[in-house]
């Protein structure tokens, strides 16, 4: 049991890092077009991200792998329910990859442009298919003996579609506050000014997530159950809030930080709300895929506990050494001098 509780854990950790650092990235290719006035400074925005946005999606890698390995159950279940959703998501991974790549490569106005418009919609849809995914997972998928009675458009539902607006608004405040930090000049000014005017809509729809969340789902059990837990979603909250007040002291920094903890903190929100479910069934409770009945071996989960331990660390400390070395802005002048830019 105490493996399996490890893992989860372990689990909803690396979801959470990901979505901490890819969700600015995200949110950096939602308004790649909508900061960015000419070609140089979409290719400072590129360049604002282009030293770590593929490290980020080793986090993503490695919440696949770590599902795969410890829970192959419901790995197996979730991509078979959710095979096309998450092909989707594949191909827009893939997309924006290519895009960054491939931007720089022709002189041609209709060449560029067309890969603007890529790396936008290639940041939207995963932004706004991972938050409906979750949504739907909060909430539970129709499961029972014979298997999944949903379908693609069914995932579509109010609670998933309000789940998927909360993490576009929760990156676009996200990504517009690492650019305030990574640029300068009009572009940074430009940034902040968009994660100010997007913070309001942000709240709002916070609110009405938790609001909706108590009817729609049953993640407030655990919450009920052991009101020490509340910390988590309170610590949500004071982040989400402490978020504005940097900003409005000018320090971009800070509501940077403070923009980390909150995706975190949402994060481990419906993490801790779903325990032990991994993927609950919203037919009968029976059928859900939780720790305890999708889990691998012990043996299996102690060697990987192991690996994790050794490797974790060395993962985190190459994070940590990579964002020092390109800590400084981006500016127009150094990407257009540099032949290797983006």
């Amino acid at each position: 049991m105490e493996l399996q509780i490890t893992w989860f854990v372990l689990w909803g950790v690396l979801w959470a890092v990901y979505f901490m650092l890819d969700g600015f990235v995200l949110g950096m290719g939602i308004l790649h077009n909508v900061i960015a006035r000419t070609d140089g400074e979409k290719r400072v925005l590129i360049n604002a991200v282009g030293p770590v946005w593929d490290g980020n999606e080793v986090w993503l890698l490695t919440a696949g792998g770590a599902t795969f390995a410890a829970f192959p159950t419901t790995y197996a279940m979730m991509f078979s329910y959710l095979y096309t959703a998450l092909l989707l998501l594949l191909f827009a991974l893939i997309v924006r990859g290519v895009a960054f790549e491939f931007r720089g490569k022709e002189e041609s106005q209709t060449w560029k442009k067309s890969w603007d418009v890529a790396i936008q919609v290639s940041s939207f849809l995963p932004a706004l298919l991972f938050g409906v995914a979750f949504g739907n997972i909060f909430a539970g998928l129709p499961m029972d003996a014979s298997g999944y009675h949903g379908s693609l458009l069914s995932l579509l539902n109010p609670y998933g579609i309000l789940t998927g607006v909360l993490f576009v608004l929760l990156f676009i405040v996200h990504g517009s506050l690492y650019l305030s930090i990574k640029t300068v000049g009009d572009l940074s000014v430009r940034a902040k000014g968009i994660a100010d005017k997007t913070w309001p809509s942000l709240l709002v729809v916070a609110v009405v997530f938790l609001a909706y969340t108590k009817f729609a789902t049953k993640l407030y059990d655990n919450y009920l159950g052991t009101p020490v837990l509340f910390i988590v979603p309170l610590l949500a909250v004071a982040a989400l809030l402490a978020t504005r007040v940097f900003s409005a002291k000018g320090s971009n920094l800070g509501a940077f930080a403070c923009s980390c903890a909150t995706v975190l903190m949402v994060v481990a929100t419906g993490v801790t709300g779903l325990f032990p479910n991994l993927i609950p069934s919203s037919i009968d409770p029976a059928y859900s895929l939780t720790i305890f009945n999708s889990s691998s071996s012990p043996y299996t989960l102690k060697l990987m506990t192991i690996v994790a331990f050794i490797f974790v660390p060395i993962v985190i400390a190459y994070k940590i050494w990579v964002y020092r070395i390109f800590r400084a802005p981006v500016t127009e002048e150094e990407v257009l001098g540099d032949k290797h830019a983006y």
